[in-house]
């Protein structure tokens, strides 16, 4: 599993809300009298492991006495394994989380807040939009580590056959791609997915155009004309037959499936996804290609956060904040992002792999996809910033959308019943 899907499907909720309830609200020191920094991080291994051994044995090397037992845990059992820990006081030194999981936590006091433990030159060193998406009420719970940004892959020869001759580049265009593809192929643009489990592609959608999701109280602030038209822009596009009818059932996995099937002209995921795409389906992958991500009137771009988080019962605070320092800083995050194809999160590092990537001569389709990625990393941000109860909120938007979509509700009563329900729960 790649590590663009990784951050895409951690958002499993099992156990939460009975471990949760086991959270002691006073700080104690950990029940573990190991001499060793535990850290944890997501399905790294093996692709990853000589790079983890050789930045431990560096670290170990500078601070001398201090051992790190670096422990890999599969994707599928991060969100349970580290529930049971935390509630439990075991809770590893360092873990790699990601900010819309550890916020939940983060409500609950369970990690060290970083404002009181990171001074401000630090923390200018990353990108301050980036710092930022770790941060909830005040606290600032996680380290930057590496990112992605959303690219648009789209099938230079489906899009020729509908006489379309630049990818769309903002929602409006893309409705009107859409209507030319099915007209002139029978097939689908595109595949966004409205299971509320799934995808937050469709929430973010309405932030890139201009929805507001919730004010500073926490309630609804979607009931606007803003929202309306956002809700009626996708109802649209599902009652003209412009959207395949399995958006109602299928993630995003289906829509992966349709492209590499040609059956669909445009992709959005990841650049390194142009890879499987070449493994998977070979003959799409010689006539597809990658542009900027699909945003709406604010300009607004997605990026999706990997962060490393310190829980506040651990004995070794000091030592766990050195080294999540040191696995994120400048170097080592240029090479983890040279090593994993993804993009770092200090502002230095992201200049420098620009600067590399400009310099290619004859870049591949993966390489230009890059360029495309890291392009628009200065003006993306966490369209959804972390909350409390955010799948809820996508639960309650999503099956409102449905119900517009199939007809059951007007656009209007869809967007009123989601921000009552969202307002019940908050």
């Amino acid at each position: 599993m790649s590590i663009i899907t990784k951050i895409k499907r951690f958002g499993l909720w099992a156990l939460f809300g009975l471990l949760l309830t086991w959270l002691v609200s006073c700080g104690g020191a950990s029940t573990s009298n190991s001499p060793e920094l535990e850290f944890w991080t997501m399905q790294l291994q093996p692709q990853f492991t000589e790079y983890f051994n050789d930045l431990i044995t560096k670290f170990e090397a500078e601070n001398q006495g201090v051992k790190v037992r670096w422990v890999d845990v599969p994707w599928a059992a991060m969100e349970s394994k580290i529930l049971t820990a935390v509630s439990a006081k075991t809770a590893p030194d360092v873990v790699n989380l990601n900010p819309n999981f550890a916020s939940q936590l983060a409500t609950r006091n369970a990690w060290l807040d970083l404002n009181k433990q990171v001074p401000t030159e630090v923390k200018q060193e990353y990108l301050a939009n980036i710092w930022d998406a770790s941060a909830i009420a005040d606290i600032s719970f996680g380290f930057p580590w590496y990112l992605t940004t959303r690219v648009t892959i789209y099938n230079r020869d489906l899009l020729q056959q509908a006489d379309v001759t630049q990818p769309p580049a903002t929602y409006t265009e893309l409705a009107e791609v859409a209507e030319k593809v099915k007209e002139k192929t029978g097939k689908y643009a595109f595949f966004a997915t409205f299971v509320p489990n799934d995808s937050g592609e469709v929430l973010e959608s309405l932030v890139q155009m201009n929805v507001t999701l919730v004010d500073e109280n926490g309630k609804a602030a979607f009931n606007t004309p803003e929202g309306i038209a956002a809700f009626q822009y996708w109802v649209d596009l599902y009652q003209k037959n412009l959207l395949p009818p399995e958006v109602l059932t299928q993630g995003h996995r289906y829509g992966i499936e349709l492209y590499q099937a040609g059956e669909t002209a445009l992709l959005s995921s990841g650049a390194e996804f142009l890879k499987t795409i070449a493994n998977n389906a070979p003959k799409i992958a010689e006539v597809s290609a990658a542009a900027t991500q699909i945003t709406g009137e604010t300009g607004k771009k997605n990026v999706a956060v990997m962060n490393l988080v310190i829980p506040r019962d651990t004995d070794k605070p000091e030592v766990a904040l050195k080294f999540a320092e040191f696995v994120t800083n400048t170097e080592n995050q240029l090479a983890f992002a040279q090593a994993a194809n993804v993009l770092p999160s200090t502002t230095k590092a992201l200049q420098i792999y620009i600067e590399q990537i400009e310099q290619q001569e004859n870049a591949t389709a993966v390489e230009e996809a890059r360029k495309v990625s890291a392009m628009q990393i200065k003006d993306a941000e966490v369209l959804v910033p972390a909350r409390e109860n955010l799948n809820q909120l996508q639960k309650a938007i999503y099956e409102n959308l449905q119900a517009a979509m199939l007809g059951e509700k007007t656009v209007e009563q869809a967007v009123a019943d989601a921000a009552e329900t969202w307002n019940q729960i908050s």
